[in-house]
């Protein structure tokens, strides 16, 4: 009996076969706009002074520089080959073999410094204070982030380590293993996996790691930034605080999360005679994690900045410009008057 649980034959990385339209393009159009309509929620019930127009190109732009950081941070970082230094044109060609493919490979990390220019070029261009705008987009990106690893999951992609527990899950372009060793045959038997052969290779159960993190990166983290969103101690901290509560969550994660099999662990300091497969040696570190740890420690020195730095005393609510009110109020005043006109004629 298999004890481990199929990944649904009815998911498709297409929404229609043959068509180029996949579910983790469209995941990331839902990300951006849950995340635009939290961002704008929070303008709103602070009165921030940033109208519709300006959200828009703020979050535009913002976006830009995050979806290049991604993508040329994961062509520098996970690929071991040099097609993209040969070809550079390739890090955003959505092309392969003829075949629309879109964007393969984004990296978190390179997003969030992508991001992070962002808002401090569009912030310093328009006058705002980046420390602000910093805070509302924690309260705002965590829960679109889910819906990126949800897209992940569908495309049956970034598996996580072999496991005998009842999370397992079989992905279809899993690595196989080979049954000739003796861990493979132990997992087999433990989850009800039946051996083609003795040395045939064999698809085991691994952690579904995509919901791990949509889980703990996407949602945990948005609902902790949001609770204390407006309990925030001085400016420029929910910015901070997110990227290590962000980091802690994806070191755990990475526990569980098989490393990519090019790149292995960064930091080894012991040795396993098993394969990263099946084990996480504790004193080994993966890219994830290392990247996750810098990501922790330049978090906390910005807290520690951000807390000394002048005018840094949180805004709980902005008062309504007055030129606004001024503005609607003549405005009304006009329409009234015109109404007026028209009133009088009508009664001659």
């Amino acid at each position: 009996m298999l004890l481990a649980i199929p990944f649904p034959s009815w998911l498709s990385p297409e929404i229609i076969p043959g068509l180029p339209f996949r579910w983790y393009g469209l995941m990331y159009i839902v990300a951006f706009s849950v995340a635009f309509l939290l961002y704008r929620r929070q303008v709103r019930e602070r009165n921030f002074p940033l109208n519709d127009d300006e959200l828009s190109g703020l979050f535009f732009w913002c976006i830009l520089a995050l979806l290049v950081g991604a993508r040329i941070f994961s062509t520098i970082v996970y690929e071991t080959n040099d097609i993209y230094l040969r070809r550079p044109w390739l890090v955003f060609w959505p092309f392969r073999n003829g075949e629309f493919t879109g964007l393969q490979g984004m990296s978190y990390h390179g997003g969030a410094i992508g991001g992070t220019l962002g808002i401090i070029i569009y912030s310093t261009v328009k006058r705002y204070d980046a420390r602000e705008i910093g805070d509302m987009y924690a309260g705002s990106i965590p829960l679109g982030y889910t819906f990126g690893r949800l897209g992940n999951f569908i495309n049956g992609e970034l598996w996580g380590r072999v496991t005998t527990g009842p999370l397992g899950m079989i992905f279809p372009h899993a690595t196989p293993l080979s049954a000739g060793e003796p861990w493979v045959r132990e997992v087999a038997e433990k989850t009800g996996v039946v051996l083609p052969g003795p040395n045939a290779l064999v698809n085991l159960p691994r952690h579904p790691s995509q919901l791990y993190e949509a889980l703990l990166e996407g949602v945990l983290c948005w609902l902790i930034t949001w609770l204390v969103r407006n309990k925030k101690p001085f400016k420029g901290f929910l910015f901070g605080f997110y990227f290590i509560l962000y980091g802690i969550c994806r070191f755990i994660v990475e526990y569980f999360r098989e490393p990519d099999e090019s790149l292995g662990y960064r930091i080894e300091l012991v040795k396993s005679a098993r394969p990263p497969a099946i084990i996480h040696p504790l004193l080994s570190s993966s890219t994830g994690q290392l990247l996750s740890a810098l990501m922790i420690l330049i978090a906390a020195g910005w807290l520690i900045i951000a807390s000394r730095l002048p005018n840094r005393e949180p805004i709980r609510g902005y008062p309504a410009s007055d030129a606004t009110v001024k503005t609607v109020s003549a405005g009304e005043k006009e329409a009234a008057r015109k109404k007026r006109r028209k009133l009088r004629k009508k009664l001659r």
